[in-house]
C-alpha cells in the first residue's frame, strides 16, 4: 500500500491536478485527487484517505450510464471482489452505493501493466517471467477453489502493486464469474482476442481452464516477444486457436530453455481436461526452480522491438471493443458482420503505425 509520503512515485506526481468538486459520499472520507483513467462506464481517480493519508484509487461509476443488465454485472464484480483476499489480487477496500454513483475503493497499484514494465526494462530473463506466472498461478489458484473464473486474463489486467515491480496483482473482475461446480459448467462466451480459450470459441461448456489458457498465451509473449497465435484477421486467428496450432520458431526460441518451452506447452493444450491447472502449474519445475532456467537476457535478438510494438498495438486497439459477447452476436445473427468490421478496425490500426513509421524514417 502506498504511504502517506511516498518517494518518486509517478502515480502520485501531480496528484492534485484535474482536481474534481470535493461532493457527496465519497468526499466525506477521502481526497478525491487526479483522474487515473477511463473504462467504458467508469471513470478512475486517485484518492487519499482523511483518516491516515494513504492513497488508494476509486472506480467511480455513474449509474445513468448503464443497463440493468450492465448494472447486476457490476454488482456480481463487487461481490467476487468481496470473497477474494489474496496477496496477487487487487483488493476491493470499501464500496459505496448512493442513488446515482456506486463507488469501488481499491487498493492503489503503482507499479504499472506487466507488459509496459517489461518494455522499460534492459534484461529480462526466464527467473523473472517464472516469478511473474508463480504469482498470477497462486491468484488463479486462490480463486478457483472458491468458484471464481476470472475470464480475461491478459496483460494489461495483471499489474504491478510497487515501483520495484515485485508484487503482481491481478485485476479488473469485471468479466469474472462465480462457477457452480456442482450443477455444471459456464456457456457464456467471453474473452478477449488472442487470449480466449478454444473451448470458448467452439462454444462449448467450460470451467476454470480457461484461466490457465490465457496464462499460457501470456507466459509465450514474455518469453519471446510476440503471441502464440497471429492472423490478419479474426476468423482466422479463432480457426487456429480453436486447433491449437503455434509453433517455437527460430531463432527466436533457440536460447529458451526447454522446460520453459514444456511450461508452455502444457497450457496451450486443447482439451482442457490435459491442460495444467493452476495447482499443477505451481508444481511445474520450471515454476518451482527445480529445473535451471536458461540466464540468457530475454531482450536480444529484436525481443524488445517486438515486445513494444505489440505493447504500442494492444494500446491503440483498446479503444475497439475488444470482449467478445458470441452468444448475443450469434443469437442475432450478426456474428460475421461483428468480425469483418473488427477486421476493417484492426486494417486501420496497423496502416496508422505503417505510415506513422515511415514518416519517422523519412525524419
Amino acid at each position: 500500500m502506498a504511504e502517506s509520503k511516498p518517494k518518486i512515485n509517478k502515480v502520485l506526481q501531480n496528484a492534485e491536478e484535474d482536481m474534481p468538486r470535493q461532493k457527496g459520499r465519497l468526499a466525506k472520507d477521502y481526497k478525491i485527487l487526479k483522474k487515473l483513467g477511463r473504462g467504458n462506464f467508469a471513470v478512475v481517480r486517485l484518492l487519499q484517505r482523511k483518516s491516515d493519508n494513504k492513497y488508494f484509487a476509486a472506480k467511480i461509476i455513474k449509474k445513468s450510464n448503464l443497463k440493468q443488465e450492465e448494472l447486476k454485472t457490476l454488482h456480481d464484480e463487487v461481490k467476487i471482489l468481496k470473497k477474494l483476499k489474496h496477496p496477487n489480487i487487487n483488493s476491493l477496500i470499501e464500496t459505496l452505493d448512493t442513488k446515482h454513483h456506486l463507488y469501488m475503493v481499491l487498493e492503489l497499484l503503482a507499479g504499472g501493466e506487466l507488459f509496459e514494465s517489461v518494455v522499460k526494462k534492459k534484461r529480462y530473463t526466464e527467473a523473472e517471467a517464472a516469478n511473474v506466472i508463480r504469482q498470477v498461478a497462486r491468484a488463479c489458484e486462490y480463486m478457483h477453489q472458491r468458484g471464481v473464473i476470472h475470464r480475461d486474463l491478459k496483460p494489461e489486467n495483471l499489474v504491478y502493486l510497487d515501483e520495484q515491480n515485485t508484487q503482481i496483482c491481478v485485476t479488473d473482475f469485471g468479466l469474472a464469474k462465480f462457477v457452480n461446480y456442482e450443477g455444471g459448467l459456464m456457456k457464456t462466451a467471453c474473452g478477449t482476442p488472442g487470449y480466449v480459450a478454444p473451448e470458448i470459441l467452439k462454444q462449448q461448456k467450460y470451467d476454470s481452464q480457461v484461466d490457465l489458457w490465457s496464462i499460457g498465451v501470456i507466459l509465450y509473449i514474455l518469453l519471446c516477444g510476440f503471441p502464440p497465435f497471429v492472423e490478419k484477421n479474426l476468423k482466422a486467428l479463432y480457426k487456429i486457436i480453436r486447433e491449437g496450432k503455434y509453433e517455437f520458431p527460430s531463432p527466436y526460441w533457440d536460447k529458451v530453455s526447454a522446460e520453459a518451452k514444456d511450461c508452455v506447452g502444457k497450457l496451450l493444450v486443447v482439451d482442457p481436461k490435459k491442460r495444467l491447472t493452476a495447482s499443477g502449474l505451481l508444481q511445474h519445475d520450471w515454476i518451482t526452480g527445480k529445473c535451471s532456467k536458461s540466464p540468457t537476457n530475454l531482450i536480444r535478438e529484436g525481443y524488445d522491438k517486438r515486445f513494444k510494438r505489440y505493447v504500442l498495438l494492444n494500446k491503440l486497439k483498446r479503444g475497439v471493443d475488444m470482449v467478445l459477447f458470441l452468444n448475443r452476436l450469434i443469437r442475432l445473427g450478426k456474428l460475421n458482420e461483428a468480425l469483418e468490421k473488427e477486421e476493417q478496425k484492426e486494417t486501420e490500426l496497423d496502416k496508422a503505425l505503417n505510415d506513422d513509421a515511415a514518416a519517422a524514417a523519412k525524419k
